[in-house]
């Protein structure tokens, strides 16, 4: 008999109730008890829709993000997020958002944000140092494991591997080996392994991710050394990679001595053969059929022709899975009521991919008869979207075709544009800007929910929408900002807001997934070939202009970020829906150049997202990103200053990409990082402007202009005064105007500051 299992399941909530109790709680006005309540609600409901599957996964809910729970299981607690007593909620928090001075005495920074591999989710970066120590936390996990069972579900406890959160963490005192720590950790596992044996667990899922990327000797070794240490004295342990191939790591993971191994089907297909080539009796084969990153219905009957032979192969010992988690995608598409019947029909959100793995056991332990329905129904979609005409736009595929290398050249080279914009703007030293958006308050919020539901016309939505750049242009100018922003009150996502303007994607109602901790998004669904109607922001940046004199940024969203975040077609190439993306974008430039918008920021926070695992692979993916970037910039006279931003990723390893879009200004997220990021300007001298982010956005905390004046000249030893901007790490929607002001007041002073003495 086939097993069904899942590797993860959204903790969000269908209707985000994590989020809401997550931000009640932070506020005050949810209490602990009540907050703890809410998640033992969400993690019962979550494992009642898997109770077909043989094994429920326990250890996949997080209030925040699973890493930054492993760091709480295993005691590596940073002390000035522990301080005195356990390791509660409230320390948790602490590392997760920070806390802001006069909170109890003193503030404390978050840990550092960075992208769980190539996915839009983030993760706190363990925090290790050579005389790190560990001791195992299990009560949270051990708790849940009994919850599962008491609903009489099978648990299969999933934990971050050892080599994975070593290979994720980052040196907080000093270079050193983080493998070093390896004999100190494993104890911490071979402890709850034992604690899992007598709570009668038979299975543990332990993800090492890690393996799909490329591994130097020493960590290949440390695999064989951990796994030989860990197996024996506990359950039987279902070692799982995800998100790509195991290439040279392949022959490691079938040597190491686990009861089996889960194998990323949708991204890694190729190995399949040559991992039964060596497959021994015995072990568990778990296959990754069901896309966990992307939302499109799966083909059953293509992927029964290739499992049934392998479950008469196998038989107990094939398991059917997801290839991955499935955080990464919506919760449930029968809550969408607006979707089109066509659309609908070609999608499957988390709960539909259960039902899917659901369909494929039935189907390979009882034939085919017994999932007619489910099996029609997936053929029937199948012909469906392949048919469609809503997919392919002949004039889309004809601008394709005759692009040229010119459409990505500006027309002089940078010290030129540098000089002309000089001239044209008028910047002081050490300019100041923000990223593009300003806090989206609950009035913003209702305003728009009122306009989707008929509740608001037209005309009274956009004076509403127009209050609220009047109110951060005014704020902005009196704050005493170089270059203003105006605010993107209309825009409720900086992905969401183009594609809803933009053919070829559409849009559901609940299709949220997390980002990090109380921040979801819900991507749009790129299904057919993208073009541009009409204008998508022209009216909004002129009318922020004309309450200013100041000059007044564009702000746009880039193709490679729209394209990295939305759930994209699979029925083409990734790089011809990048450019096709980038085509429209840059015929919205255009049009804002022609209005008079002489600076036009176009934010680029994914490049890094979508750079592939092993690096072998990056030179062909940087091209096509780089390039599309540069046709949707470039249209331009010299004395349009275009600018960039990217956050909340490691730039170091592809700077010279970086610098190749040849964007006049680039600003990214360094705060958190101490100005880390900027290493990278050590060995290479990037040749245009940037801003590092000197406030971090994603933490309650007020910097100080002292801190901001300390972090600006540790950037200035690397890059030239007269070519630094001052700026927050990004966009400011997601925070309150009582923390965005003092903030901004202090940025602005730091410049004042640094202008007087920059080093």
């Amino acid at each position: 008999m086939a097993r069904t299992h899942n590797l993860g399941f959204p903790r969000i909530g269908a209707q985000r109730e994590l989020k809401f109790a997550l931000e009640k709680h932070w506020s005050g006005a949810l209490g602990e008890d009540e907050l703890e309540a809410s998640a033992a609600e969400l993690r019962r409901r979550n494992w009642q829709r898997q109770a077909k599957l043989d094994w429920v996964p326990v250890g996949d809910f997080s209030f925040y993000d699973h890493v930054l729970d492993t760091s709480f299981l295993v005691g590596n607690v940073p002390r000035r997020a522990a301080e005195s007593g356990p390791l509660g909620l409230a320390a948790y928090f602490r590392l997760a958002r920070g806390r802001a001075a006069g909170d109890s005495g003193h503030g404390i920074h978050a840990g550092e944000m960075t992208k769980w591999f190539d996915t839009n989710y983030h993760y706190i970066v363990p925090e290790l140092s050579a005389d790190s120590t560990f001791q195992l936390q299990p009560e949270r996990l051990l708790a849940q494991v009994r919850e599962a069972s008491e609903l009489g579900l099978r648990p299969k406890p999933v934990l971050l591997g050892p080599l994975t959160y070593l290979w994720l963490g980052k040196s907080v005192a000093g270079d050193f080996d983080r493998l070093a720590l390896l004999p100190r950790l494993l104890p911490v596992y071979q402890k709850l392994l034992e604690l899992f044996r007598a709570q009668g667990i038979d299975w543990v899922e332990i993800d090492e991710p890690a393996l799909v990327t490329e591994l130097p000797s020493t960590w290949q070794e440390a695999y064989r050394t951990a796994f030989a240490e860990l197996t024996g004295g506990g359950p039987e342990l279902l070692l799982t990679t995800y998100f790509g191939r195991l290439a040279g790591n392949l022959d490691l993971a079938l040597d190491l001595p686990v009861g089996g191994l889960h194998l990323d089907l949708v991204s890694a297909s190729s190995e399949l053969s040559r991992v039964l080539e060596r497959w021994p009796e015995g072990r568990v084969l778990s296959l990754g059929v069901v896309s966990g990153r992307n939302i499109w219905r799966a083909d059953l009957a293509s992927i029964l022709d290739q499992l049934e032979p392998l479950q008469r192969r196998l038989g107990d010992g094939l398991w059917v899975a997801p290839s991955c988690s499935l955080l990464h995608v919506p919760v449930d598409l029968g809550a969408e009521k607006k979707l089109d019947s066509e659309l609908q029909s070609w999608l499957a959100f988390a709960q539909q991919k259960l039902d899917e793995i659901h369909a494929l056991g039935a189907a390979l332990n009882h034939g085919r008869d017994a999932i007619l329905g489910p099996l029609a129904a997936s053929n029937s979609a199948k012909q469906s979207r392949q048919s469609s005409g809503r997919t392919h736009d002949p004039s889309v595929q004809a601008a394709l075709t005759a692009r040229t290398g010119a459409l990505g050249q500006r027309q002089s080279a940078y010290p030129v544009r540098a000089s002309l914009q000089a001239q044209s703007l008028k910047l002081p030293l050490f300019p100041t800007t923000t990223i593009g958006s300003f806090p989206q308050t609950p009035e913003i919020r209702k305003a728009r929910s009122d306009y989707r539901a008929g509740k608001l016309d037209r005309a009274s939505y956009v004076a509403e929408m127009k209050a609220e750049i009047d109110r951060a242009v005014l704020e902005q100018e009196r704050l005493g900002l170089d270059v203003l922003v105006h605010g993107e009150a209309e825009r409720s996502d900086m992905v969401e807001y183009f594609g809803e303007q933009l053919a070829g994607f559409a849009f559901s109602e609940n299709g949220w997934v997390q980002s990090y901790g109380s921040r979801c998004v819900k991507p749009p669904i790129l299904f057919g070939d993208v073009s541009r109607p009409k204008p998508m922001t022209v009216d909004w940046t002129l009318y922020a202009q004309s309450r200013t004199r100041r000059p007044m940024k564009g702000m746009l969203t880039g193709p490679v970020t729209i394209l990295n975040w939305s759930f994209v077609r699979d029925d083409q190439p990734r790089k011809v829906t990048c450019y096709q993306v980038a085509l429209a974008i840059r015929a919205e430039v255009q049009d804002l150049e022609r209005a008079g918008v002489r600076i036009i920021q176009i934010d680029e926070a994914a490049l890094r997202e979508g750079l592939p695992l092993r690096r072998a692979d990056w030179p062909a993916y940087l091209s096509w990103a780089v390039d599309a970037f540069r046709i949707a910039a470039n249209g331009v006279g010299d004395e349009t200053q275009i600018h960039t931003h990217m956050c909340y990723s490691e730039f170091n390893d592809i700077i010279e990409s970086i610098a190749a879009m040849d964007a006049d200004v680039i600003t990214i997220e360094t705060s958190r990082s101490n100005m880390e990021l900027l290493d990278a300007f050590d060995a290479f001298e990037y040749p245009n402007q940037i801003g590092p982010g000197v406030y971090d956005i994603h933490s309650p905390n007020v910097p100080t202009r002292e801190q901001m004046v300390e972090l600006m000249r540790k950037a200035a030893l690397r890059i030239p005064a007269e070519r630094l901007w001052v700026n927050p790490d990004c966009g400011l929607k997601t925070r309150k105007w009582s923390e965005v002001v003092p903030a901004l007041e202090n940025l602005v002073a730091a410049a004042r500051t640094l202008r007087q003495s920059p080093v």
